[in-house]
């Protein structure tokens, strides 16, 4: 285990431990969520660039539209 120690104005520490974010369980969430979330941006950076260098046009609002409803489609609905 790794111990942190950060600063923050009190106002948003107050606010972080009323809301139960300042909890171990609660910071290891938030930061592996982040981290995902970044890793997703970074893919999708990575994908864009490709298609850049591929020459291939961009898809229209409706061809994304389309494509996201098929997947959604694909997936089933949610439980």
């Amino acid at each position: 285990m790794t111990m942190l120690q950060i600063e923050l104005p009190d106002s948003t520490a107050q606010a972080a431990r009323a809301a139960g974010l300042l909890t171990p369980q609660a910071l290891d969430r938030l930061l592996t969520e982040a981290l995902r979330r970044r890793e997703a941006a970074n893919s999708l950076l990575s994908i864009a660039d490709r298609v850049a260098t591929a020459g291939i046009a961009p898809m229209t609002m409706e061809e994304i539209n389309a494509e996201v409803k098929a997947a959604r489609n694909e997936r089933g609905p949610l439980n």
